[in-house]
């Protein structure tokens, strides 16, 4: 069984993985470069450099690091769209702001790579996606 970061049964219906996931998120008037702070099929969490607005849509550039050839990472450009529904300041880096997006439009294919990888490094089977 999962468990989350207090050593309790993970709640939530997608686990989430702690990655550094480079990534950008693009709103509609800015471009933020960012990376991961974890991800799940049901949304990434994030740091950015600028506070963006709660339920604001944006469109999200994944570099999915998807299979290792000699020792060389191949990635997976992932094009999501999704809804801001957590915007904090960051605790440890004044000025910058820990950010939860959910994924409302990911394409079946973005998913499947995101749960495989997902899979990969948890060990364990993830509950696939289902659309609504």
């Amino acid at each position: 069984m999962l468990k989350n970061r207090l050593n309790h049964p993970e709640r939530r219906q997608h686990p989430r993985l702690q990655k550094l996931i480079p990534l950008k998120v693009q709103a509609d008037s800015f471009d933020l470069a960012a990376q991961t702070h974890n991800i799940s099929l049901s949304g990434i969490c994030c740091q950015v450099d600028k506070s963006i607005e709660l339920m604001s849509k944006v469109t999200l550039l994944l570099l999915l690091p998807v299979k290792r050839t000699h020792d060389k990472t191949v990635t997976k450009q992932l094009h999501c769209k999704g809804v801001v529904v957590r915007v904090e300041e960051a605790k440890e880096a004044k000025g910058k702001f820990d950010i939860a997006v959910f994924f409302n439009d990911l394409k079946e294919s973005d998913a499947n790579a995101i749960r495989e990888y997902i899979e990969s490094h948890l060990q364990e089977p993830v509950t696939p996606f289902l659309a609504a």
